[in-house]
């Protein structure tokens, strides 16, 4: 078998990522929300891990030995231990905090984030190629359900499976950025297709942040590539820009121009609405003015504030972080964010790490906005999947030696 063949052989199992996916999307979900209201203890999130823990397990034994160099992992360990402070933080919290639900959800991010690196370094190039067709079909199966199934909620915003607009709106941005990267993994236009239908979803969901996020995470994808953007590519650009607009005006459902109308005319540039988003972060700001060391403790803005207010959390990652954790939680955050900057610099699979950091940014962007710690796990998801890129070299990933390896373009 030559080289190629070889390249092209997958050295990971499909079922972990299929299962660390379906945990990361399908968010919190008990067996209450199924029906089963005796079993609303069941989280299935924890089963799922269980499951995926156990096949990665076996995966990993049955990966080649011998080509595992050194890696530079300190955005890890600096991650685990922002985790854990946050964790420990549940000792000092108000005694209205939720300790228990919120510990549980940070034990399962890191979970996750641990065994996507580890899934991921096993061969990058197989498990983007799984991340991104898999984050296709959902935002596919997302975007339909929405249109045709679950329709309008009572503010006309959109959204599916019985998530809000907010996780929706995500979906379907990192179902562009999967349409992107499938079509650079096989040359094929089909993908490209099917990105009005996202971008259709996406102002359906009505999420000004999410799409805010998205135009930030695009427009800096186009400033990347500005040196090596030809006429020809502005052209086809500008033409499929116009398509997507006609096609998403022509077949959007009579909501749509209603939506548009009164969320992003009216609400967002007549009014100046925000949701209050403004007064909640005001709150979260002087809480962590108030306790600027080690903060409120875990979930200290509800235990604070929000019981009182009917307001679950700041709607604001860093500010949740700057109020709950004070000084020393903003700093590990801060270091896992440097070091994780600086390991997907420069790494063997660039390509690979740049559609995986374009995805965990765009995330955190979104985060900034609306979404509590646990909303941000595709983020952390999506960093793990650069990391792990970046740091395996990419004979180790293809299981071969240097000297017959070839260049892998993904």
């Amino acid at each position: 078998m030559n080289a190629m063949g070889w390249l092209r052989t997958p050295r990971v199992f499909l079922a972990p990522g299929l299962v660390l996916i379906l945990v990361a999307i399908g968010g919190r979900f008990t067996l209450d929300r199924a029906g089963f209201v005796d079993l609303a203890w069941v989280d299935l999130r924890v089963i799922g891990l269980i499951v995926a823990l156990v096949v990665l397990a076996v995966d990993a034994a049955r990966r080649p030995h011998g080509l595992t160099a050194p890696r530079p992992e300190g955005w890890l360990v600096a991650t685990m231990l922002f985790f854990l402070f946050q964790i420990a933080s549940g000792l000092w919290a108000p005694h209205a905090s939720r300790v228990g639900p919120q510990t549980l959800d940070l034990v399962l991010m890191s979970v996750l984030t641990l065994a996507y690196y580890f899934y991921t370094v096993g061969d990058p190039v197989a498990v983007a190629r799984t991340t991104f067709l898999l984050f296709f079909v959902a935002a596919v199966v997302f975007a339909l359900a929405a249109l045709f199934i679950n329709g309008p909620g009572e503010q006309g915003r959109y959204s599916a499976f019985g998530g809000g607009p907010n996780v929706f709106v995500r979906i379907e941005i990192l179902g562009v950025i999967s349409a992107i990267a499938l079509y650079l993994f096989t040359r094929r236009i089909l993908p490209l297709l099917v990105i009005p239908l996202f971008l259709l979803a996406a102002v359906l969901s009505g999420s000004r942040a999410g799409l805010l996020a998205g135009l930030a995470v695009g427009a800096a994808g186009l400033w990347r590539i500005r040196r090596r953007v030809h006429t020809g590519f502005v052209v086809a650009a500008g033409a499929v820009t116009v398509a997507t607009i006609a096609v998403i005006w022509a077949f959007a459902p009579p909501a749509f121009t209603d939506l548009f109308q009164e969320r992003f005319v009216e609400q967002t540039v007549e009014e100046q609405y925000t949701s209050d988003r403004t007064d909640i972060w005001a709150a979260a700001w002087r809480l962590a003015v108030e306790h600027p060391l080690i903060g409120t403790g875990l979930d200290g803005f509800y235990g604070t504030i929000g019981v009182n207010q009917a307001v679950e959390y700041p709607h604001n990652y860093v500010l949740a972080v700057a109020a709950e954790g004070g000084l020393a939680g903003i700093g590990l955050l801060t270091a896992a964010i440097v070091l994780w900057a600086r390991t997907i610099r420069g790494g063997t699979h660039p390509r690979l790490t740049t559609l995986a950091a374009s995805s965990a940014v765009f995330v955190a962007l979104s985060s900034l906005f609306s979404g509590d710690y646990y909303d941000s796990r595709l983020a952390w998801m999506f960093a793990a999947l650069a990391a792990g890129a970046a740091v395996t070299p990419a004979a180790a990933a293809a299981g071969l030696p240097e000297r017959v390896r070839e260049p892998v373009a993904p």
